[in-house]
């Protein structure tokens, strides 16, 4: 199809859509075929989330039964991925991997069965310098990525293969995404390094945890270990058939779920490909979603070139671009394989002032996040409240019919954004509110932004982790919740709202 005649069919289809009304949000729209119509052309799977868990006790992080983890964060068609799992007794598993989605509204697509294995117990590390805890396991199996594998989110459902009947097969995820370097419309980027921040596995171990305390450079992490029970979001998400898929279906799958369901052309990445502009110069839209809160400088001066470039930035995020956290490398050499704390963004703010008062010195400090996402880090960032508008007649709220003053009861949360910097020409504060934790106490104000790039495009900053919760809830999800507030789920406003940003930002220039 020739460029002219896309361009025609993505103008009417634009035209189509800002001239609809709100409850034509929530339904699909005519597109031309891409990597993802095709894809989700496939049948789904009746049977791809955990239904037999088990954790080491009440409050434990782990399932050492069965868990696991990949040899690297994302993998591109061709390359090896290698998958580590440790069974504890001794036991035969296999391994199911499945690519999430929309596919009918099923959520994922088996794409291999793997196995059985004789499983075996691998050791546990000990902790080593900066308190690290990093595997050094023995690969179970390793896989050649085939050239059909579509970019996107995979899962490898771990299963324990019972002896006989009356035993439990245990489960577990391990998570890899799956990347490529084609041009695309939308770059999904996953926040897998705040998923490894805040990873306690194998016995509160993250960050956080650190006996110097949990806001300085000295605790490292490693993304070679299994990820554990979500427990540091008890009053969040504490949600045991998660169990080794990170924040992802909690935080992100509303979101890719819709977007495919939307048939937008998408393509996903982790945070540590995006170490260099170049992925992303080859999209129109780039997407930080959910909770995004470790950038290393790298990421961060590749999206200022990609914004500068004429690239459509979409912060579906909150308490995004807050932490300088340098990606170095493993024991065995491998690249971005270990993370630290290493400093907050802010530049000469007060907010990285404060924190660089309260717990530095720290080694490093990024700029100020708020000129590259039109609001800032604030403190308190903890709380939640309701989504508010305050400018109607601005164009992304076209067709939701949303008045001043208008609510989106709980979707703030369960941390935000606020503080916009002055000097961004031509920004404007689309909505504005307040969040407070536990109901009522320490109330912040939030604040959600746009502002126009050089080249025609635009910034937006939704302030808040919880925005896909309003665009879809599909199957494996569970709604989270924030100091005593949560959002509703599906909201046709949310959906229109993402719409009209999405459609602005792919429409020709």
């Amino acid at each position: 199809m020739s460029g002219r005649v896309t361009r025609g069919i993505r103008g009417l289809v634009i035209a189509l859509v800002l001239a609809a009304g709100a409850g034509d949000a929530a339904e699909p729209i005519a597109r031309p075929a891409n990597p993802i119509t095709r894809e989700n052309a496939h049948e789904g799977a009746r049977d791809w989330q955990l239904t037999r868990v088990r954790l080491d006790g009440l409050d434990g992080f782990r399932c050492p039964w069965i868990e696991g983890y990949c040899d690297r964060q994302s993998v591109a068609a061709g390359e090896r991925l290698r998958i580590m799992v440790s069974t504890k007794p001794a036991a035969r598993f296999g391994i199911e991997i499945f690519r999430m989605g929309f596919y009918g509204g099923r959520g994922a697509r088996l794409m291999r069965t793997l196995g059985p294995f004789a499983g075996r117990e691998q050791p546990t590390p000990a902790p080593g310098v900066h308190a690290i805890h990093e595997c050094a396991w023995d690969p179970a199996c390793e896989i050649v990525i085939p050239d059909d594998w579509t970019s996107g989110v995979y899962l490898g459902r771990l299963s324990v293969i019972p002896p006989d009947e009356s035993s439990a097969g245990y489960q577990s995820y391990v998570i890899f995404i799956v990347r490529d370097d084609r041009p695309c419309d939308v770059l999904f980027q996953c926040s897998d390094n705040t998923w490894q921040a805040y990873n306690r596995w194998p016995d509160n171990f993250s960050v956080y945890t650190h006996p110097r305390g949990g806001q300085g450079p000295w605790a490292r992490v490693s993304f070679d270990r299994p990820y554990g029970r979500e427990a540091q979001f008890r009053g969040v998400v504490d949600d045991p058939l998660t169990l080794g898929a990170g924040e992802f279906l909690p935080f992100e799958f509303p979101l890719a779920y819709w977007l495919e369901e939307q048939g937008y052309d998408v393509s996903y990445v982790s945070n540590s490909d995006m170490l260099t502009p170049d992925r992303g110069l080859k999209a129109r839209a780039f997407i930080s979603v959910g909770h995004d809160e470790y950038w290393d400088r790298r990421q961060f001066d590749s999206v200022v070139r990609m914004r500068d470039a004429g690239v459509s930035l979409l912060f579906l995020s909150g308490n995004s671009v807050c932490w300088v956290a340098p990606l170095g490398e493993s024991a065995a050499g491998q690249p971005a394989r270990t993370m630290f704390r290493g400093g907050p963004y802010g530049g000469d703010h007060r907010w990285a002032v404060e924190r660089e008062r309260d717990h530095g010195p720290f080694p490093h400090r990024g700029p100020d996040e708020g000129f590259l996402m039109g609001a800032r880090n604030v403190e308190p960032v903890n709380g939640g409240g309701d989504w508010v508008c305050v400018k109607p007649d601005h164009w992304l709220f076209a067709g939701t019919g949303m008045k001043p003053g208008e609510r989106i009861p709980g979707l703030v949360g369960w941390e935000y954004h606020g503080d916009p910097p002055a000097g961004i020409p031509g920004l404007e504060v689309v909505g504005a509110g307040t969040a407070a934790f536990q109901g009522g106490e320490r109330p912040q104000q939030w604040t959600a932004t746009v502002y126009p790039g050089p080249q025609g495009n635009f910034v937006f900053n939704a302030s808040t982790i919880f925005w896909a919760q309003g665009l879809a809830s599909p199957p494996g999800h569970v709604l989270p919740w924030s100091h005593w507030t949560r959002p509703h789920g599906p909201d046709d406003r949310v959906q229109r709202m993402t719409t009209n940003l999405l459609e602005r930002a792919l429409a020709p220039r």
